[in-house]
């Protein structure tokens, strides 16, 4: 069967959606394959037990850029967000909870429980994220500009951001530059004395990285939350009916502008026409010419795996084989009977200070420590864990009394020296549990079923080469105008008509639709003008 479009998108992820809209609507017949039974990727909601929906992957928006939910009407396609009074609940053993409530004032007051100076240091601490956040945010929907040959419009872009850095006043200028490099336990020992809000804080900087809190260039990850959220603390938005909901209502925007989307669809690859990319093959056999094709693949699939190596010179094949995405994170979801009850958390007020993100992860050693773990080539038996209990602020997920809970792990390595995923995956999730049972002692009395997914599993199940979360390592050296490669950041790639518009591009990781709107807007021009 042969069909011809102007686009195919290989991917029904968040960023191939969110593509597919802004292609669709300027007249361009799309469609779009995705190889699982339904649209998502990352951003799904499953059914883990009869009556438990969680959300799989993904648990939380990363936030969803808001020209993106505007631009696609996702709220007239049924997209609402939830937003808990708190932001983050820190576990501890030998000391009360520290809850950073989304209200500043609740939040230092909250603070002073633990350290006077700390409550004193918050509120600067906050603001300063605040300026930077910014001056950094243009970054996120700005295509990078060329390294050889920088067009007047890239340019005109970064002398606008050159003047908002010039705007920021000395000390929040000196900051900015100090902080990218630095290691993220260092840039929070010179703004808090407690190692809770430390740890806290600094777990921001290394969610989904294979590095620790003492790992130079940790920091970005702060800042680069703040250019998405205006904070440092990292968001906490939920979406009702589970992230599912997020991509569903992507669906319905791209359906109504036209696109088609085809469900149990692999593509196994993507063949050339006279050096250009001009249809994709099936896993069926089924042949489907395009015009262009663009892959919300990661960068490694697709470029070593869905396209003929001969068609890239060999440096740049060297370099693709050198982008580092192996992965360090698990998910273990969870149905329950009832709410655990975790230790120093008051019974009347669990409800409210657990409905946010819950952490754990104690002090700064106690996060080196498991990524100690992983560097070693196994998993850590006390990990890093960013938990929600998203039944808690949207009821309908679960049956009435019970809940679901999401945990994200980390460290847990792609590859282990020992054993391999498939033999150890119980062990693993018995040693989470066990390790969540020490702040909820009746845990395991209230678990009914459970999902585990392992790195593994976001691999050869959800397609993320290295089982990686966000298609790549988010350094320095691989963000920006390195993402994923350096001369080939903007979407395109050396094979004329095949591009990228996964979170292996700019600006990266995290359900913001930001990579598929960017990426669209480099595709349309291309169009306009005949390149493609």
């Amino acid at each position: 069967m042969t069909n011809s479009y102007d686009i195919i998108i290989v991917g029904g992820g968040h960023n191939g959606l969110v593509a597919a809209c802004y292609l669709a609507k300027t007249g361009l017949k799309t469609l779009v394959l995705e190889r699982r039974e339904t649209v998502g990727g990352g951003s799904i909601t499953e059914e883990i037990h009869p009556g438990f929906r969680c959300s799989t992957l993904a648990h939380s928006a990363g936030p969803l850029l808001p020209h993106v939910y505007k631009d696609l009407d996702l709220k007239r396609h049924g997209l609402e967000f939830i937003k808990p009074e708190v932001r983050a609940l820190a576990l501890n053993l030998d000391r009360p909870p520290l809850c950073l409530w989304d209200d500043q004032a609740r939040a230092v007051a909250e603070i002073e429980k633990f350290s006077t100076a700390d409550a004193k240091s918050y509120p600067e601490f906050e603001k300063s994220f605040a300026r930077i956040g910014r001056v950094l945010a243009p970054l996120v929907t700005m295509t990078p500009p060329s390294i050889d040959s920088p067009a007047a419009a890239e340019l005109w872009g970064l002398g606008k951001l050159g003047m908002s850095f010039r705007g920021l006043d000395k000390q929040d200028a000196y900051r900015l530059l100090r902080w990218g490099p630095m290691a993220v336990a260092d840039l929070v020992a010179e703004w808090f004395e407690s190692e809770t809000l430390r740890a806290m804080i600094a777990a921001r900087g290394i969610s989904g990285a294979f590095a620790g809190p003492w790992s130079a260039g940790t920091s970005t990850g702060l800042l680069w939350q703040a250019a998405l959220d205006g904070s440092a603390r990292g968001s906490t938005n939920f979406a009702r009916g589970g992230m599912g909901a997020v991509t569903e209502a992507l669906a319905k925007a791209a359906a109504g502008a036209g696109v088609e989307i085809r469900t149990a669809a692999d593509v196994r690859r993507i063949e050339t026409n006279e050096g250009k990319a001009a249809r994709v093959v099936l896993k069926n056999g089924d042949e489907i010419s395009a015009r262009a094709v663009v892959s919300n693949a990661d960068p490694r699939t697709t470029l070593l795996n869905l396209v003929d190596p001969v068609e890239f010179d060999p440096s740049f094949l060297s370099k693709v084989q050198h982008y580092r995405a192996l992965g360090v994170s698990a998910k273990i979801n969870l149905a329950l009977s009832g709410l655990p009850a975790f230790l120093e958390v008051d019974n009347g007020e669990a409800a409210l200070k657990l409905s946010g993100r819950i952490h754990v992860g104690p002090d700064i050693d106690y996060l080196e420590r498991a990524f100690d773990a992983a560097k070693y080539g196994d998993y850590s038996p006390s990990p890093y864990m960013d938990i929600t209990i998203p039944s808690l602020t949207d009821p309908t997920l679960a049956p009435a009394g019970a809940h679901v809970m999401s945990v994200y792990v980390q460290y847990a390595p792609y590859k282990l020296k020992e054993g391999d995923w498939n033999s150890r995956r119980e062990q693993f999730a018995d040693d989470v549990v066990a390790a969540l049972a020490t702040y909820a002692p009746k845990l395991t009395e209230l678990i009914v079923a459970r999902q585990i997914i392992t790195p593994l599993d976001l691999e050869q199940t959800y397609g993320l080469s290295g089982g990686h979360i966000h298609h790549g390592e988010q350094t320095l050296d691989q963000s920006f105008t390195f993402r994923p490669i350096i001369g080939w950041a903007q979407y395109r790639t050396p094979l004329k008509g095949l591009y990228l518009c996964g979170a292996g591009t700019h600006p990266g990781g995290g359900v913001t639709g930001g990579p598929g709107a960017n990426a669209a807007r480099e595709i349309i021009k291309d169009f306009k003008r005949g390149e493609v």
